[in-house]
């Protein structure tokens, strides 16, 4: 356990020198970073939209979708493998279960609810000890009024903030003054969990009711729906339909408002993933209007800021290689960044992503590449899937069997680099030790509970010390298989550091 601990606080020593603190996160979500469009705006989905699906299934549509953030909610099914419901009746080892789970798609539980909380200590502290146990921040719930007083203290004992939720007229949270009015006098952790759907529903115009409780949301049910007024309304994707979601991002923006967007989509329940995926896209676009500088698309939608022979197709953020014809290359250059991707490989596939490739009609000499490689349950070696090719292995193999979706995240700061797959530290690498061209060095600089360079000889005409530190991003077209999705980019500055 003393190994695998200093083994842990290493890499997250490396990860931090690479990368911004923030991009890291502080709640659970492995080594890959959360990767939000507007810094300060976390974009996730309420697993109760996937209700007809199981926890687990959840997680894994919410990293189809590339989201960073998920809210679970009570008595959903974990998985089809562990009986059980997500909530506080949760066992130790299903717990463990979930937390393995969300780190290696790179998805942080963030919020629970709409969930009690009675008038009861007991019963109330065992919501917050659960929250407190899975990494949580944020509980919503609709408790009576007369149970602030104790929950306001829990939820500053606990450092958790409880989010008053609105559901449709008759309920009693329904106007947002209500909700500002048990707000007032209670501390910070007393808040709205705004449901923008559901204030569309029972007439209330959502802008003006965020305008209303502004300072007291902590995270938003953001909802966008076909119609003003009607409780039979239902979801449409962002933009299209009655509850102002352009306008209310506006104004957040005017007012430094940070936090968490929950989709909810309450409609087309077994096949929603297409409509939210449209919600993602608008949120994304307006999010680099009115905040340039956050994670963005590496690759336009129709591969025009690339170059390829037309054997590479993108829909629906996924990347793949259709026929042979050879490597798909960024038009731009870059030095230091974090990428972040899933790949899926075929039976025997073998493919690559190139960082830093100087030519990319000689690649592999000017060029570092990342092993993309069907290579689940081998030994890791320098040319296994995560590997620095043909010069550093793996620290460990948690590539998934073909067929299945990997999470790769690359973290490139001048010297170093890093490597992570589905919750699993890989790789970490200090160029400037990699001194001769076509030898590996033999220096002790990792530490013991990393793979050390051994001397051995690898194919590179040029030192990796002195490779170019900016270059192209390529995906090779070995002759097999190979997908890639949701791939996405946060390029860093020195005022990252």
């Amino acid at each position: 356990m003393a190994k695998k601990m200093l083994f842990v606080a290493v890499v997250v020593a490396m990860l931090v020198s690479v990368a911004p603190a923030q991009e890291l996160g502080r709640s659970r979500g492995g080594f890959h970073p959360p990767r939000d469009a507007y810094p300060g705006w976390q974009l996730g989905t309420q697993a109760y939209t996937f209700n007809r699906f199981t926890f687990f299934e959840a997680v894994d549509k919410a990293a189809e979708l590339g989201l960073s953030w998920i809210e679970a909610y009570p008595g959903q099914k974990i998985s089809a493998d562990i009986d059980g419901t997500m909530g506080p009746q949760m066992t130790a080892e299903q717990r463990e279960a979930v937390k393995k789970k969300l780190a290696a798609n790179g998805i942080r539980l963030v919020c629970f609810g709409v969930t009690g909380l009675p008038n009861d200590e007991a019963q109330s502290r065992q919501v917050f000890e659960f929250c407190k146990d899975m990494g949580i921040r944020n509980i919503a719930s609709e408790p009576a009024e007369e149970a602030f007083d104790l929950i306001d203290r829990l939820a500053q004992e606990y450092q958790i903030y409880v989010a008053i939720h609105n559901h449709p007229k008759p309920s009693h949270y329904w106007n947002p003054d209500t909700v500002l009015k048990v707000c007032e006098g209670r501390s910070q952790y007393i808040g709205a969990c705004a449901d923008t759907g559901h204030w569309t529903r029972s007439g209330v115009d959502p802008l003006e009711a965020v305008k209303k409780l502004k300072d007291r949301i902590i995270y938003f049910h953001f909802k966008d729906l076909n119609e003003f007024g009607n409780r039979g309304a239902h979801d449409v994707p962002w933009g299209t339909g009655k509850s102002k979601p352009r306008e209310i991002l506006e104004y957040l923006h005017e007012v430094g408002w940070r936090g968490m967007f929950s989709i909810e989509y309450e409609h087309n329940w077994l096949n929603s993933v297409p409509e939210i995926r449209q919600c993602v896209h608008w949120f994304e676009k307006v999010a680099a209007e009115l905040r340039p500088g956050g994670w963005k698309k590496l690759l336009a939608e129709d591969l025009s800021n690339a170059t390829s022979s037309g054997n590479w197709t993108l829909a629906d953020d996924v990347l793949g290689r259709v026929a042979g014809g050879g490597d798909l290359w960024t038009k731009d250059r870059y030095g230091n960044f974090i990428l972040d991707l899933e790949f899926k490989v075929d039976k025997g596939s073998n493919s690559g992503v190139f960082i830093r490739t100087d030519n990319p009609k000689d690649n592999v000499q000017t060029g570092i590449e990342v092993q993309i490689f069907d290579s689940a349950g081998a030994q890791p070696g320098r040319h296994s899937c995560g590997a620095i090719y043909d010069c550093l292995a793996p620290a460990t193999n948690p590539t998934l069997p073909a067929g299945q979706w990997n999470h790769l995240t690359i973290f490139a700061w001048n010297n170093r680099l890093a490597v992570s797959m589905n919750g699993e530290p890989l790789i970490r690498m200090d160029l400037d030790e990699w001194t001769e061209a076509g030898q590996n060095p033999t220096a002790d600089a990792a530490p013991n509970t990393w793979p050390k360079p051994d001397g051995s000889k690898n194919k590179f005409r040029t030192a990796y010390k002195d490779l170019k530190r900016e270059g192209h991003i390529g995906f090779q077209d070995h002759g097999n298989p190979v997908w890639y999705r949701n791939v996405k980019i946060r390029t860093l500055e020195r005022r990252d550091r």
